[in-house]
């Protein structure tokens, strides 16, 4: 599936971090063996000349990551990731620019969770490199790569061997790519859902909240029936600082899914998700609770709206009765010590990487 270690190994690829098909060449596959070897030889070549990582990951190489990001419907964790790699290099990738590629790009493969598709299925149909022939138009080509040559000359005499699989820019699997960013009263500095996986009825949805401080405490209602058709789950504290360390949200989401729950409740979390999660599952909320975000003033009963294709996540009730509740707020008490302490301390937002300050 495409979960976050297949996506990342994509996006390395679009970056030209890694050689051409290395990606998504399959782990039982001879070429996999040869391509290590080709990968030792390019290190040691590269080390010669002296081409640093900081020539190859240019802004412009990240928007291209992006760009396949959106097109193979990528897990959400790129969204951490991404700005995180790239804040290294000095370069600053904000929400808005992976919304606003993907509100240009559309999304050309349908591969699992987002659809039937295996990443073997991609790989024999041509892999990130086919991806990016597709994508030609509206990639930079200039940029370098590992192989030492440009983009555009790696993909200069590519084909794309399965239309199905890897769509043409003409007939997508959906008309925008696979991330949206949602902004409201909310998600004030935003928050994302992958759109591709979620079913058409639930792009819109109004229902009320059912919080929960922790994880834990979202299963234990899901299991006990708590949980109702039409209800939105609100999960907090989870977020970088919070949890501390943004956790998965993984367990929950699956259990919805296989309780036929994905096309009647939307989950909203600080916290994050697996790759492989589908349905309305709404993560990276920021401001966080722990900072006193204004998913910390939401009380069970409140109504949430959710408008997928208008990118915003409300909350039903006035600026004033939120700017109220939040006043009274207090942090719950963690226990914490050491260098989760100082992680907790340090660290940032979602909506920036959550790379520490």
């Amino acid at each position: 599936m495409m979960g976050t270690a297949n996506t990342m190994a994509c996006l390395t690829e679009a970056l030209g971090m890694s050689l051409p098909y290395c990606a998504m060449t399959h782990a039982e596959d001879a070429a996999k063996v040869r391509i290590a070897e080709k990968s030792g030889s390019r290190v040691l070549s590269l080390l010669k000349r002296n081409v640093k990582p900081s020539e190859i990951m240019t802004r412009e190489a990240f928007e291209n990551a992006v760009q396949v990001d959106v097109a193979i419907g990528g897990s959400l964790n790129s969204v951490l990731h991404l700005p995180a790699i790239a804040r290294e290099l000095g370069i600053e990738l904000p929400l808005e620019l992976f919304d606003e590629i993907s509100r240009r790009t559309p999304c050309l493969t349908a591969i699992k969770p987002s659809g039937p598709h295996t990443v073997l299925d991609f790989a024999k149909a041509g892999g990130v490199p086919a991806l990016m022939k597709r994508l030609e138009s509206v990639l930079n080509l200039s940029c370098l790569t590992v192989t030492g040559k440009t983009l555009g000359n790696n993909i200069a005499n590519v084909k794309v061997e399965n239309s199905e699989v890897i769509r043409p820019l003409s007939k997508p699997i959906a008309p925008e790519g696979g991330i949206a960013v949602l902004r409201g009263n909310l998600a004030p500095n935003g928050a994302v859902v992958k759109q591709v996986a979620v079913s058409k009825r639930m792009l819109k949805h109004e229902g009320p909240a059912r919080v929960f401080d922790s994880l834990e405490d979202a299963l234990r209602a899901l299991d006990s029936g708590k949980i109702k058709r039409g209800d939105v789950i609100v999960i907090r504290y989870e977020g970088p600082k919070g949890g501390p360390g943004m956790r998965e949200q993984h367990m929950i989401t699956s259990l919805l899914m296989g309780m036929g729950l994905g096309d009647s409740v939307a989950l909203v979390t600080d916290g994050r998700f697996s790759g492989s999660t589908r349905g309305p599952m709404i993560g990276h909320v920021s401001p966080e609770a722990a900072e006193g975000g204004p998913i910390a003033a939401v009380q069970d009963e409140d109504q949430i709206k959710i408008d997928i294709p208008s990118r915003k996540l409300e909350l039903l009730i006035t600026e004033d009765e939120i700017k109220q509740r939040l006043r009274g707020w207090r942090r719950p008490a963690k226990r914490q010590r050491g260098y989760l302490a100082r992680y907790a301390k340090e660290v940032g937002p979602a909506d920036k990487g959550a790379t520490l300050r």
